[in-house]
C-alpha cells in the first residue's frame, strides 16, 4: 500500500529538529531509519501529516565505554553494532539479537534509537535494554532528560517520550568481570516478528553467586516486559538447574501472549519457558568464561 500524503522535512541538527517538531505539533513524527514507521504508514496504521527526517544529524552514532557505562548513540545502526569489536568481545548479547533482526538491507539503516523509541513490543532491542537495565537519554524543548528503561514503555506504541523529544543516547552499566547475556527469538521465517523472544543478562560475584539478573520478553505482552518474579528467584543465589527450570515456569506464567497467526497462547507460553531456560544457561556460560 501507499502511505497517505505527508510533508517531508530534513533536520540538520537536534535544535533544528526539535524546533520543527514544536512548530508542527502532534501531527509531526521523527524518522531515522524508517523501518518501524514506514510499514505502519503504508498500512495506514499511522498517518502523520509531517515527517521530520533526523537521519543526517551528526554526533549521534557511536559505541564507547566511558566511566562505568557503555554508551551507544541513538543513530547507531544495527550493522554498526553488529561489527563493533567492543560489543562483540564484551556484549555478545547484541550480536545474538542483531543476527535475528530482519536482513542486512534493513540493518544497514535501522537504528538502535528508532527500534526502542517506536515502543513496539515485537522489536528485539527493547528486551535487551530491560535485561541490561539501560537508561534512555532524550532531548526536547525542556532540555535533556534521563529515563530509566523500566519507566520508558507505557503501552502499545506508547513511551515516555514527549512529542518533541528525540532519543539521543543509551546508557548501559558497563560489563563486569563475571557478566554475560544472551538473546533468542523464535520466528516463523527470517525477518518476521518474534513469536516469542527472551533476553537474559546476568552478573556473578567471584563465588559464582548471582549478584544481578535481568530477564525480559519480546512480543508476548502489550509492552516489552521484565519477568520480575524469575529475577527475584535467582538474585542472590547460586543458579542451579532446578532454579533455572523454575525461572522458565515463572516466565511462561507471567507473560501475556494472545493467540494469533503465529501460534496459540499455550504454544507461546511453552516457547517462553523453553527459551528462558536456554538463554539463562547461555548467559551463565558466558559469565563464567
Amino acid at each position: 500500500m501507499i502511505p497517505a500524503n505527508f510533508t517531508y522535512h530534513k533536520a540538520s541538527s537536534l535544535k533544528d529538529a526539535i524546533a520543527l517538531a514544536e512548530s508542527l505539533g502532534e501531527e509531526a513524527k521523527y524518522m531515522s531509519g524508517g523501518h518501524s514507521l514506514l510499514p505502519m504508514m503504508k498500512l495506514r496504521f499511522a498517518t502523520p501529516e509531517h515527517i521530520i527526517d533526523i537521519s543526517k544529524i551528526q554526533g549521534l552514532s557511536f559505541i564507547k565505554e566511558e566511566g562505568d557505562l557503555l554508551k551507544i548513540g541513538a543513530m547507531t545502526t544495527q550493522t554498526e553494532m553488529e561489527y563493533s569489536d567492543l560489543l562483540r568481545s564484551k556484549y555478545p548479547i547484541f550480536g545474538d539479537a542483531i543476527k535475528l533482526t530482519a536482513d542486512p538491507s534493513v540493518r544497514n539503516v535501522g537504528t538502535l534509537g528508532g527500534n526502542i523509541a517506536h515502543g513496539d513490543a515485537a522489536n528485539d532491542q527493547p528486551a535487551l535494554m530491560l535485561a541490561m537495565r539501560a537508561t534512555v537519554i532524550a532531548e526536547g524543548v525542556d532540555g535533556q532528560k534521563s529515563i530509566p528503561i523500566d519507566e520508558f514503555f507505557h503501552g502499545f506504541y506508547m513511551t515516555a517520550l514527549e512529542p518533541t523529544d528525540i532519543l539521543v543516547e543509551i546508557h548501559i552499566p558497563k560489563a563486569s568481570k563475571h557478566s554475560g547475556g544472551a538473546y533468542h527469538k523464535v520466528e516463523r521465517k527470517v525477518g518476521d516478528y518474534a513469536t516469542a523472544g527472551v533476553a537474559v543478562y546476568v552478573e556473578l560475584d567471584d563465588d559464582g553467586v548471582c549478584r544481578e539478573i535481568g530477564i525480559a520478553l519480546t512480543n508476548v505482552s502489550a509492552v516489552p516486559m521484565r519477568v520480575d518474579r524469575a529475577e527475584e528467584l535467582l538474585r542472590g543465589k547460586k543458579i542451579t538447574d532446578d532454579l533455572i527450570g523454575q525461572a522458565g515456569v515463572f516466565a511462561s506464567e507471567d507473560c501475556e501472549p494472545t493467540s494469533d497467526l503465529r501460534g496459540s497462547e499455550a504454544y507461546k507460553r511453552s516457547l517462553v519457558d523453553t527459551i528462558t531456560k536456554r538463554m539463562l544457561n547461555k548467559a551463565l556460560e558466558r559469565a563464567r568464561q
